[in-house]
């Protein structure tokens, strides 16, 4: 899975560009599985990127178009998806994004993660388990009815919490 430390994130978008051009062969934000929010006015970059949770919220696809990967891996196969949008209503943290009619969803790049590999910070690293998977079932209650968007700002927002509050410790 992908571990993200955001205390080391600088907003680069490194991340998010490499991700782009390796799934889809262009560069922009939309062809990205790995989103980065940016809140200015707290001063928080954050890459939010599929978290292989516990629960697999995404899974219970009515197409079975969704599988588990040998890493833990989300593989979504284009032939059985109908673009329902299931996956992404169910995806508590934004992780999934519907973006010309493809399910937008971190696979891992079979085991070799390109938003690692240009992330000048060190922010990002890939940890091969597939145990030990934290729960997002907080995050199901207050994400129902909320674009992919705002979910993700809502998980910046509430993973941040205490390093902010360090933070603000650190500078009185």
């Amino acid at each position: 899975m992908i571990v993200i430390d955001f205390a080391r994130c600088s907003g680069c978008s490194r991340c998010e560009v490499n991700c782009s051009f390796f799934h889809s062969g262009k560069v922009g934000r939309s062809g990205a599985r790995i989103k980065l929010v940016k809140i200015e006015s707290i001063g928080i970059d954050f890459p939010v990127v599929c978290q292989h949770c516990r629960e697999r919220y995404c899974s219970k696809c009515p197409e079975s178009a969704i599988e588990i990967g040998p890493l833990g891996q989300i593989i979504v196969s284009p032939t059985l998806c109908t673009n329902c949008g299931t996956c992404e209503k169910q995806c508590p943290i934004g992780a999934i994004e519907i973006t010309n009619e493809i399910p937008h969803v971190c696979d891992l790049c079979g085991g070799n993660p390109k938003c690692i590999h240009e992330c000048p910070m060190d922010a990002i690293r890939f940890e091969k388990k597939t145990s030990g998977i934290k729960s997002l079932e907080k995050y199901k209650k207050t994400a129902k009815g909320l674009k992919p968007e705002e979910k993700r700002l809502q998980y910046v927002i509430d993973s941040t919490k205490a390093l902010r509050e360090k933070w603000l410790a650190s500078s009185s």
